[in-house]
């Protein structure tokens, strides 16, 4: 006979198990158990599924950071990038997520940089209840140096260590970049602009896609952003067409604030998007669907890239003494409004729009 549905029976007087949870989900009781490890080989939508329908009946996970904090750490302005990008906003989503999967604590901290900061992260990662660290959109060679001698896991996250001493979970930036690059060269664009925010090395990685794709180095066609902010991106561009003509058919901005910001500098200048110039963004961000036209972008697993960070933290506090790894995961094209096919070259500075 057929056993009834676990929402069905009365949780207070049996132990929800596995089977429970894999008859609910229509999957296997390996596939449950894999997902609700983080041992991998479930597909990510698969695993979030389980991982909700395990909360849902408050599924007793067996977990080394139930009880534990997991501190995350990030600069103050990552911390309030509401208006900026929401990158942050959406990887702590996912960190929080799977750290209440695990009934562990998530303590949020801002630092600046400075040394003194670097100490008092030191002093509160050394507590007790400190199960592991997670850095945020922070890898600068001095927090680096200084997070290598906390004695506990640490993670970075949407980061990398260049010297590969301590784990590291991002989106997969460069083949990302050369995803969009691709794209717009199947759309026939041959001379694609780069809207750029340099620093970060994540950002470095998207300049290597994009680089990889177009065959070298162009500076000509480089734009550089003072911050993640669209009107800078649009001051920026309007400067650049301004300056140097319309000598570029499409802009890849790496993120999706400067992307909106040039969709508001090409608009001003009286260029039509995607007839004229396309605009591709990367980040995925959902703003971007209510833009005009909606931006074409590659969408980054920010949840994912959060859960895949605790998951890794968990590991390292099981495995003990192993090499720290480096885990990237693949972002997806959304093709919008915002891309269409390569329009013919217009000439000089002084025949372009706003002059």
């Amino acid at each position: 006979m057929r056993a009834s549905p676990p929402g069905k029976r009365n949780k207070a007087t049996r132990r929800i198990r596995l089977e429970d949870l894999a008859e609910a989900c229509g999957v296997s009781v390996a596939t449950v158990s894999r997902a609700l490890s983080g041992a991998g080989g479930v597909r990510a939508d698969l695993a979030e599924r389980i991982q909700k329908k395990a909360q849902e009946f408050r599924y007793a996970l067996p977990s080394t950071l139930a009880g534990q904090h997991l501190l995350v750490v990030a600069s103050p302005a990552a911390l309030q990038d509401y208006a900026r990008s929401q990158f942050t906003l959406n990887v702590m989503q996912g960190i929080e997520e799977r750290a209440r999967l695990l009934r562990a604590e998530v303590v949020t901290l801002a630092h600046d940089g400075s040394a003194a900061e670097r100490l008092a992260l030191a002093q509160q990662a050394a507590d007790a209840r400190v199960a592991g660290v997670l850095l945020l959109t922070l890898d600068s060679p001095e927090l680096l140096a200084a997070a290598r001698g906390f004695g506990k896991p640490v993670v970075l996250v949407n980061g990398d260590d260049p010297a590969m001493q301590l784990s590291s979970v991002a989106p997969s930036n460069r083949a990302a970049a050369a995803l969009a690059t691709d794209h717009l060269m199947r759309l026939g664009h041959q001379r694609i602009l780069l809207l750029t925010r340099p620093g970060r090395r994540t950002i470095e990685r998207r300049m290597e896609g994009w680089r990889d794709r177009m065959g070298g180095f162009d500076p000509s066609l480089v734009v550089e952003v003072a911050d993640w902010l669209p009107e800078l991106a649009a001051a920026a561009l309007t400067d650049r067409i301004r300056a140097g003509g319309r000598d570029f058919t499409a802009v890849l901005a790496t993120g999706d604030s400067l992307a909106l910001g040039a969709l508001q500098a090409l608009a001003a200048l009286g260029l039509r998007v995607p007839a004229d110039m396309s605009v591709m963004g990367m980040d995925g961000l959902a703003q971007g669907a209510f833009a005009s036209p909606p931006l074409s972008a590659v969408e980054m697993p920010m949840k994912h890239i959060g859960a895949a960070a605790v998951d890794l933290l968990r590991d390292l506090l099981t495995a003990g003494a192993t090499p720290a790894r480096r885990i990237e995961l693949a972002c997806r094209l959304l093709v919008r409004g915002s891309c269409g096919p390569a329009p013919g070259l217009t000439a000089p500075a002084s025949a372009s729009p706003g002059h």
